[in-house]
């Protein structure tokens, strides 16, 4: 292979790891289980609601 056919793909992205990796100090730190079960909760009222209403 030519040094030219190199597209630099792995270079470009370098960034966007380096962005995501960072945490704000601003951000809002939430345990994964509570979001797993605020999703649950929120799917299991849906579904009642939607039993009252038909």
């Amino acid at each position: 292979m030519s040094s030219g056919s190199n597209s630099g793909g792995l270079m470009s992205s370098a960034g966007l790891v380096r962005y995501f990796d960072s945490q704000d100090r601003n951000a809002i730190a939430m345990n994964p289980k509570t979001v797993l079960a605020f999703c649950i909760l929120f799917g299991v009222s849906v579904q009642v609601l939607s039993l009252t209403v038909a």
